[in-house]
């Protein structure tokens, strides 16, 4: 596969002008002309190695500036952003957005802050929770940022991953070994009414970790991987979480929990073994589940990590929502999904059913209003903690691809009604889902709930039409 072109003239004309240059002289001190100086800033030309080895020696650039696109979220986020219904009448189309975070990033980035600010005002947040709802988003900006993709947490989880093997090929065993040896932690699992509450606890005093008996086996691998990656990679976990600069001990510790996560799953999927395992069964989800020992939802988020230059797997998304839609996890990966922004409000989707069909994976084929079409595999799953009422919290995982990348999925099991579609035939019709009604500019469907925002209703005294709402 082709290696990906660096479009970076945004940060190399905010170096310039940091260091007080004109063009010719910041092209005479990388050696290159003044016009092609000017066509990388303007986005016409890509940066290359070399050119990049000369910015580190000649001006101390630190080449992870070249993906800091101060909070935006990359160039998918900013086209969802600009996927506003308030936006429509503009046209504005994907080579624009992406070009204006090109050449205007901090433009691109003051846009993007406004508009998160305006839309946590317009859900309703109270203001003393203002704080904790952009604290939550400005981290999942974080994780867009890198493509949920962290290279060195993978290179160092493989690493890992292949010493314990040589001690222990059982994995939970391995990491138990791993803790007791080195680090002097014994695992210990409890009764679930003594830890109310409390999926894992690290008693220092003791020097034990603590597993609820609630968490299943992968749950409980999954545990242990995460505190043994707080003691083996704690350098790098900080590095990263100082590196993105979050404005408060909250974010930063959000961040934390979720590379500390992203580690633990890259132990226990490491990355050049579930990208085989992946396309050597077609993606057979059901297969991978148990040749990893790893649950749906543990697989279904690590498939959206896999992003590594020159080995990259299918750009997948995914989300875990509520009976009522909201959402508790979204990793849009390097989808670019329009699908992973804003509430899970389409009653159409088929994402639903999963919870009426336990065990079983919800296929459908869907199109949005922009004419993409999507597959999705959706999954119920049960939480590990119990309330009171000793009730399990329920969700449902979503798995999401586009279908122009339908090809590399061949094991029957994912297949489900829409075979001949993934084949490359007609197969079933696509099903016309939204982003919710509010968004959603459908006249004729007739699950809606509310007209779309910035739309006159018509209200017809003589006539009904099969749509609870009629709109301009």
């Amino acid at each position: 596969m082709a290696e990906q072109r660096i479009y970076a003239g945004g940060a190399l004309r905010q170096l310039r002008r940091a260091s007080g240059l004109t063009q010719a002289a910041m092209a005479g001190a990388l050696d290159i002309s003044p016009s092609y100086l000017n066509l990388i800033e303007n986005g016409q030309r890509p940066l290359s190695a070399a050119l990049i080895v000369r910015l580190a020696e000649r001006f101390g650039f630190d080449p992870a500036r070249l993906n800091d696109d101060h909070g935006v979220g990359g160039a998918a986020a900013l086209r969802r952003r600009l996927g506003d219904p308030m936006f429509a009448d503009l046209g504005i189309g994907a080579q624009e957005a992406e070009g204006w975070l090109h050449h205007a990033p901090m433009l691109a980035a003051a846009f993007a802050r406004i508009y998160d600010r305006a839309q946590m005002v317009g859900d309703g947040a109270a203001s003393s929770g203002k704080a904790e709802v952009e604290t939550v988003k400005l981290v999942r900006l974080e994780i867009e940022r890198w493509s949920n993709h962290f290279a060195d947490l993978d290179a160092a989880a493989e690493t890992l991953a292949d010493e314990l093997r040589l001690t222990n090929p059982d994995l939970y065993g391995a990491i138990a070994d791993r803790l007791r040896v080195r680090h002097q932690i014994a695992l210990r699992i409890l009764p679930a009414d003594v830890m109310p509450g409390s999926l894992r606890r690290l008693d220092l005093h003791a020097r034990q970790l603590q597993l609820s008996e609630l968490l299943s086996p992968s749950s409980r691998c999954f545990q242990a991987a995460v505190m043994l990656g707080q003691f083996e990679v704690r350098d790098q976990l900080e590095a990263l979480a100082a590196g993105a600069k979050l404005p408060d001990r909250a974010a930063l510790r959000l961040f934390k929990r979720h590379l500390a996560h992203y580690f633990a799953a890259a132990l226990m999927m490491p990355y050049g073994r579930i990208l085989r395992g992946a396309e050597g069964s077609g993606y057979d989800l059901p297969l991978l589940e148990r040749r990893f020992g790893v649950s749906f939802e543990q697989l279904a988020h690590r498939l959206t990590t896999l992003q590594r230059v020159g080995a990259r797997g299918l750009p997948f998304f995914m989300l875990r929502i509520d009976r009522a839609g909201q959402v508790s996890k979204r990793y849009a990966g390097a989808s670019g999904s329009p699908m992973v922004d804003g509430a899970i409000g389409c009653a159409r989707w088929r994402i639903f059913e999963a919870f009426e069909r336990p065990h079983m994976l919800v296929h459908d084929r869907v199109m949005l209003e922009d004419g993409s079409r999507w597959l999705s595999w959706a999954r119920n799953i049960e939480g590990q903690a119990r309330d009171a009422a000793a009730t399990p919290a329920r969700f449902a995982v979503v798995l999401g691809l586009e279908e122009r990348f339908a090809a590399s999925i061949s094991a029957p099991s994912m297949k489900g009604d829409y075979g001949l579609a993934m084949a490359g035939g007609d197969g079933v019709p696509a099903n016309p889902v939204g982003l919710g009604c509010a968004r959603c500019q459908r006249a004729d469907c007739i699950q809606r709930a509310r007209p779309p925002l910035g739309r006159t209703l018509i209200v017809d005294e003589r006539a009904r039409s099969a749509a609870a709402f009629s709109f301009g």
